[in-house]
């Protein structure tokens, strides 16, 4: 049977009848019973995301496979809200970050169009339920054949722009040390918003690897570096991880689809007055993308 999405009013309805507490149980229930999360619990979770409302632990026997299905329930409530889809974000990206949440790969989420900022945007440092930043790197996808990419050199031939870029994710959760894989899969990666510097064209194979990522904060302090090699050996290794699991669900990339690749930074807690810069050293121009909060 087909999935017919419900409309925004009626999930906006259903999280107002809905209690925390009795949502809970329902996604308790339908880990214990292995199954996909129903429509109406998913319409209560996204519209407790939409209202930046934080959310109980998901269950921890959900599967990763009932995780995603209804993460898809999930997405297809929020495009009413966000608008078009714009493209993809890969997270776990990192072998000890993955060690933590007890995942064997990365995970990934979906970004819609009305997420994206532009650089120097000031936003409230509650934008979300438990809002959390990261550097990050967006690339920008010239020719769906990516997913036939054995290489990061290969796939580098099917990718347009790179973006310099913000994540200002979202763990949503009352508890975020406790989620799992399988519970971070369900809440769509975290994707809240995201702040893109000015494009440029994509540089090397090898000027990618040898970046350093630097992440500042407000003052101009810089708070931690890591290499371009901490996303998987290689960021575009992360973009063709994302097209080959996008393929392997059965989803086929667009031209211009926007593919965020993951953290290059731990998480920072955002502050009033506050913000961050993140500058990629070694890229030509050495660019750099900012963030402020109020």
């Amino acid at each position: 049977m087909q999935y017919s999405c419900p409309s925004l009013s009626f999930f906006f309805s259903v999280a107002m009848k809905t209690p925390a507490l009795l949502f809970a149980t329902a996604l308790s229930a339908s880990a214990a019973q292995g199954a996909c999360p129903s429509d109406l619990e998913m319409a209560a979770l996204a519209a407790r995301y939409v209202a930046r409302e934080a959310l109980p632990l998901p269950a921890a026997g959900l599967s990763l496979d009932d995780a995603a299905c209804g993460r898809e329930k999930l997405v297809r409530f929020l495009g009413q809200a966000y608008g078009p889809l714009a493209g993809y974000k890969a997270a776990l990206t990192n072998p000890a970050v993955q060690r933590r949440f007890g995942a064997a790969s990365p995970v990934r989420g979906v970004l819609f169009a009305s997420m994206f900022l532009p650089d120097g945007v000031e936003v409230p440092a509650a934008y979300g339920a438990r809002p959390m930043v990261e550097a990050d790197l967006v690339v920008e996808v010239a020719d769906p054949a990516l997913a036939r990419a054995r290489t990061p050199g290969e796939a580098r031939r099917h990718l347009g722009r790179l973006f310099p870029f913000i994540e200002l994710a979202d763990l949503l959760v009352d508890d975020p040390g406790r989620l799992t894989a399988a519970g971070i899969v369900l809440v769509n990666a975290g994707a809240r918003l995201g702040v893109l510097g000015a494009p440029l064209p994509l540089p090397s194979e090898e000027a990618l690897a040898a970046m350093t990522v630097r992440l500042f904060d407000g003052s101009g302090r810089e708070i931690e570096a890591a290499p371009g090699t901490a996303i998987l050996g290689h960021p575009l290794a992360a973009a063709l991880w994302l097209a080959r699991d996008l393929a392997a669900s059965g989803v086929a990339l667009r031209k211009g689809d926007l593919l965020s690749l993951g953290a290059y930074s731990r998480l920072q807690s955002p502050v009033p007055g506050g913000g961050f810069a993140v500058v990629y050293d070694g890229l030509p121009g050495n660019p750099r993308v900012s963030v402020r909060f109020r």
